[in-house]
C-alpha cells in the first residue's frame, strides 16, 4: 500500500486529506460505524508511511480479527496518524435507511476528526459510490479500501470499533451471539431471533427481523 494518491492532492494544493470507510452495513443488529482518518506530523511537509509494517495493510475484510486488531493497535501508536469514529444506532438507522445512516455516520466521523485538528480537512476520500453532505471536496472511491492507504486503515479502524462495541454488547443481551457474529444475519443470529424475537440494537426494518416482527 503506498501513498500515490494522497501525494497527487498534496500537490494539487490540498493540506489535509482524510480517508472514510465504514462497518455495519449488512448486520440486522447493531450500529453503523464511520471511521475517519488522515496523515499529521509528517516531516518536511512529505507524506510517507514511517511504519514498513503498516505498507502491508490491505482492506479490513481480507484481514483477520487478530490480524485487525494488530493493525489497530499500530495504527494507535502513530503519532503521525489522527483519526475520528462516529456510530449511527438502529433506531435511526429504521427512520432513514441504511445508506443515509450511513453518510451520516461519515459526515460525523469527519467534524469529530475535525476537532482534533488545526488544520480542517480540506479533500474527502470516501470508500464507495456516493458522496456525503458536505461543503468539503470529496471523490466517491468504488473499492477505495482495496486502493487508498487512508481509506484501508479507515476501514480497519471502523470495523475494529464496531466488532468491539458487538462485544460489549453481547454482554448487555446476552443469547444471541453478538460477539461472534458481530449482528451478521448467520443460521443462529436468525434462529434466535425468531425464538427470543428482537432485542433492542436489532434493526427491525431489515430482514429476517421485519418479517418476524410482523408475524
Amino acid at each position: 500500500m503506498d501513498l500515490n494518491r494522497e501525494k497527487k492532492l498534496r500537490k494539487s494544493g490540498f493540506k489535509t486529506i482524510a480517508g472514510i470507510d465504514e462497518a455495519g452495513r449488512g448486520p440486522i443488529s447493531g450500529p453503523v460505524t464511520a471511521a475517519a482518518t488522515t496523515i499529521v506530523n509528517d516531516d518536511n511537509n512529505e507524506l510517507k508511511i514511517t511504519n514498513s509494517e503498516l505498507k502491508e495493510i490491505k482492506d479490513s475484510k481480507k484481514l483477520t480479527e487478530k490480524q485487525r486488531e494488530h493493525f489497530y493497535n499500530l495504527l494507535n501508536e502513530c503519532s503521525w496518524i489522527e483519526w475520528a469514529t462516529s456510530r449511527v444506532g438502529p433506531k435511526i438507522i429504521d427512520k432513514i435507511n441504511i445508506l443515509e445512516a450511513t453518510k451520516l455516520a461519515m459526515r460525523r466521523a469527519v467534524d469529530n476528526l475535525n476537532k482534533k485538528l488545526t488544520d480542517q480537512v480540506e479533500f474527502l476520500m470516501i470508500d464507495g459510490n456516493f458522496k456525503i453532505d458536505s461543503k468539503i471536496s470529496q471523490k466517491p472511491i468504488i473499492k477505495g479500501d482495496e486502493k487508498v492507504f487512508l481509506i484501508s486503515i479507515a476501514s480497519i479502524i471502523a470495523k475494529v470499533s464496531r466488532d468491539r462495541a458487538m462485544k460489549r454488547y453481547d454482554k448487555i443481551y446476552p443469547g444471541y451471539g453478538f460477539a461472534q457474529h458481530k449482528g451478521y444475519p448467520t443460521a443462529f443470529h436468525r434462529k434466535r431471533v425468531k425464538q427470543a424475537g428482537p432485542c433492542k440494537i436489532h434493526r427491525r426494518t431489515f430482514k429476517p427481523v421485519r418479517y418476524i416482527v410482523g408475524q
